[in-house]
């Protein structure tokens, strides 16, 4: 599989470091020097230097042999151009496209349907604003995902010490957790992501990441000692393009929202297209104010400024300030160790929400969705199970997975199975499998020689 990738920014660097690290075919197209000299120190791919947007340059890199063009960089109309000389020279190539601005929202179907004819179109806006959404339904979790349209939820939720699993060795879940269907799949610890095992034990403040059917997550969130109670009240520090459509999904949700913006033009575009919230020109990081609007009472408070080391010192702030939940934005992935130690724990990547939907796209085998966990440990892929895997007709514990490699969840009928090791996969379920980074490899070439007609 040859994949082209147009941008070697962050987005494009970490998609070419997880395609080397399996041993795909990558090139990488960047104008950028510093980019392309970052690349070729650092991953074992091909680069070449120039515009994507060049046909000469996107024939140099073999568009007529690839499979897949990603087109993701800082600028929606490189993009929109790449995938438009990529239609032309090769109109079998598949296409994808980072698209930030609001202005292509209403046409994303046009571009699909017409020239330039692009498969998928990713707005990490959009997705960043899903996944924070996610989060506030769940204010305990650090991380949420979703699989089966919604009906099965991978959470990531700090063992809180009272909880009665705290100190609980997984052989003795089933007694603790009673008639819940509760499957646990890692433990983070210390940044150490672990696949355990029914020795090991679990540990107050450990990151639990479990497996659980939307019907019953209220009850196993009472399990980790947590209540998802509703949000009512949010504070937005920093009114960008993210900020704003998160103020406009929430009045939709009927919340109470307030923004600080310390741009007093953009505090008049926000005030002209919001209806209902409050529109505050001022320093999310000035105590004063904070202290002025009731910080303490709020609910969550969202940091979503374009200065990452402003939104982690504002959620610092506030939360000494008095308020329990916060949800940070941050860019640099360097950073993801060390929100915990400091204790933030819900933060959201703009750039790792795009890779997340770019990657079902350069999996083989027939994915439906696809996320990483704790930054790139570990990916929650969900697949179809064909008739010809020898995954199908036999008790999960006969199946020789790889290791790193486990079957959360089972999706049959539109009947959710938290499986065990009896469960006896059919062709056609749709399976949720959590995989460490460095078994990827291995899942996809069983997802791909198994899992897939061809």
């Amino acid at each position: 599989m040859k994949i082209l990738i147009v941008g070697a920014g962050e987005v494009g660097f970490h998609i070419a470091g997880r395609l080397a690290l399996e041993n795909k075919d990558a090139v990488i197209i960047d104008k950028n020097q510093n980019a392309i000299r970052r690349v070729s120190d650092n991953i074992d791919v091909q680069v070449v230097s120039g515009s994507g947007a060049s046909p000469v340059i996107m024939e140099e890199a073999g568009i007529h042999e690839a499979e897949l063009l990603l087109a993701v960089t800082d600028s929606d109309e490189t993009n929109l151009v790449s995938c438009m000389v990529a239609d032309m020279l090769s109109s079998t190539t598949k296409k994808i496209a980072r698209i930030r601005s609001a202005d292509y929202d209403n046409y994303h179907e046009k571009f699909k349907t017409g020239v330039p004819h692009i498969d998928t179109i990713i707005n990490p806006e959009v997705e960043v604003v899903k996944t924070i959404d996610r989060l506030m339904t769940l204010p305990g979790a650090v991380d949420v995902g979703e699989f089966a349209e919604g009906r099965v939820k991978f959470v990531g939720i700090q063992l809180n010490p009272e909880s009665k699993l705290a100190n609980t060795k997984l052989a003795d879940l089933p007694a603790k957790v009673g008639d819940n269907r509760l499957l646990i799949a890692a433990v983070s610890r210390k940044e150490e992501l672990i696949i355990p095992g029914g020795k090991d034990i679990l540990l107050p403040n450990d990151i639990v990441y479990f497996i659980s059917e939307q019907s019953r997550l209220n009850e196993n969130f009472k399990i980790f000692h947590q209540h998802a109670e509703p949000v009512r009240n949010v504070v937005i520090v920093g009114g960008g393009r993210i900020g704003f459509r998160l103020a406009a999904l929430l009045e939709k949700k009927s919340v109470h929202t307030r923004i600080i913006e310390k741009d007093p033009d953009r505090c008049k575009t926000l005030a002209e297209h919001l209806n209902k919230a409050v529109v505050l020109h001022g320093d999310g990081s000035d105590q004063e104010l904070l202290k002025e609007e009731n910080i303490h009472k709020m609910d969550i408070v969202v940091t979503l400024t374009n200065d990452e080391e402003t939104n982690i010192l504002v959620s610092l702030l506030v939360k000494r300030l008095g308020v329990k939940k916060t949800i940070t934005k941050i860019s640099k992935f360097s950073y993801f160790p060390l929100m915990s130690a400091i204790g933030i724990e819900q933060v959201v990547n703009p750039r790792l929400s795009a890779i997340n939907s770019i990657l079902q796209h350069i999996r083989r085998g027939k994915i439906l969705s696809a996320i990483s966990i704790k930054g790139e440990q570990a990916e929650v892929v969900e697949a179809v199970a064909m008739e010809t895997s020898d995954i199908v007709g036999k008790p999960l514990m006969d199946v020789n997975l790889p290791k790193g490699v486990l079957v959360t969840g089972v999706v049959r009928d539109q009947k959710v199975i938290i499986p065990s090791g009896t469960t006896v996969i059919l062709p056609n379920d749709r399976i949720i499998i959590f995989c460490r980074r460095e078994a990827i490899p291995k899942m996809e070439k069983i997802l791909a020689v198994k899992l897939r007609f061809f």
